[in-house]
């Protein structure tokens, strides 16, 4: 079983861990040291065991903390899960219809009548200017 040399608060520990978890003691110890080192600056020197209480406790809060904004994080994600079932099990929305107006044969007729009329009296014109020349 490994031994580990962390410091904490400016003093030494030597602890033992399981074979490949050096580095998470280490990162441990890290977050510990900068607790304590933050309460020996507030407080001054305190007696070995009060410092790892209240170090301890810092960090304690600090993880009900994130655990809380897990939770949350939790429900939240469980929510968006159910809106995005409830939203595939939707049937698909209707075609939206829309209607197109329909031209009156009778308009049709009558638009080609004027048509040939107009192209009739532009003929006629064509002749008289050129017969006048």
């Amino acid at each position: 079983m490994p031994q580990v040399e962390i410091t904490i608060g400016g003093r030494s520990f030597e602890v033992a861990c399981q074979e490949g978890e050096e580095a998470y003691l280490r990162n441990a110890a890290q977050m510990l040291d900068l607790e304590a080192s933050a309460l020996s600056d507030q407080v001054g020197r305190l007696p070995e065991s009060r410092m790892l209480l209240m170090a301890g406790l810092m960090l304690a809060d600090k993880a009900a903390g994130l655990e809380e904004r897990l939770r949350e994080g939790d429900r939240a994600l469980g929510e968006m899960r159910a809106r995005l079932d409830e939203m595939q099990d939707r049937p698909p929305p209707e075609p939206e219809r829309i209607e197109v107006p329909v031209v009156p044969q009778e308009v049709t007729e009558t638009l080609a009548e004027l048509a040939a009329r107009a192209e009739a009296l532009a003929d006629e014109i064509e002749e008289k200017g050129t017969a006048s020349k």
